[in-house]
């Protein structure tokens, strides 16, 4: 396994400082929509229930709470955690309407709340960014209730080898696309890199395990693009 770089707090933060303007857009473009349903397979894997807490952590603009939210006609609670201050403001703009939806600027490694808090616990596409996952993991186990659920979606590695070699060459192209769209490369010349050294699948899976969690399991999505990890605190 690649070695991953833990310590880009500040690179992180900056690479959400240039890109918040357009990140809905450039996700709908790199993915050519099909981050949506992927958000909509793990909350639909997940199987929220009215009067539910749920903890998104790097909520971005607020996919996975709205989705989350609207599959219990908005009767849960949800606080959303953001490192970065420009994304957190279009996340409040976007879901206004939503008044059970909270949010707050902060760590994933050290979240503003008791133990044994939350039901549900979400991170999408922002475990990767993390500055020490274990410690992500750890937090994630405290505040979560003994039954809760920890889910995790994440861009993995294809199996399939054809298709990655596929993938990669498109890779390549993403960047020229965020100096097109963006107005600057270097944001998904990050993206592209924190990729291809992230943890595969099993690896993930058993860096779930080692930090508490019980019958933990994945799913590729788009033939391993992505995978949705799955782990309860028992």
């Amino acid at each position: 396994m690649k070695l991953y770089n833990q310590d880009k707090t500040k690179l992180v933060n900056s690479v959400f400082s240039k890109v918040h303007k357009k990140y809905d857009l450039m996700n709908d473009i790199m993915s050519l929509g099909v981050h949506r349903l992927w958000k909509k397979n793990m909350v639909e894997w997940m199987r929220p229930h009215k009067n539910s807490k749920l903890i998104d952590i790097a909520s971005g603009t607020g996919d996975i709470p709205k989705i989350f939210s609207e599959k219990t006609n908005n009767q849960c609670e949800i606080n959303c955690v953001e490192p970065n201050k420009e994304m957190i403001q279009i996340g409040i703009n976007k879901l206004k309407k939503y008044k059970n939806i909270k949010w707050k600027m902060g760590k994933a490694e050290r979240l503003p709340f008791k133990d044994n808090t939350f039901d549900f616990y979400s991170i999408s596409f922002g475990i990767r960014n993390v500055s020490d996952i274990n410690l992500c993991l750890k937090e994630a186990f405290r505040v979560l209730k003994v039954g809760g659920r920890f889910m995790c979606l994440e861009f993995s590695h294809i199996e399939n080898e054809i298709l990655q070699k596929f993938y990669k060459q498109y890779s390549k192209t993403i960047p020229i696309i965020g100096r097109f769209v963006v107005g600057n490369s270097e944001p998904y010349k990050y993206l592209v890199e924190s990729i291809e050294n992230f943890y595969n699948q099993k690896e993930l899976l058993e860096l779930i395990y080692k930090n508490g969690f019980s019958k933990v399991e994945y799913r590729n999505l788009s033939n391993g693009i992505s995978a949705i990890h799955s782990g309860w605190k028992i």
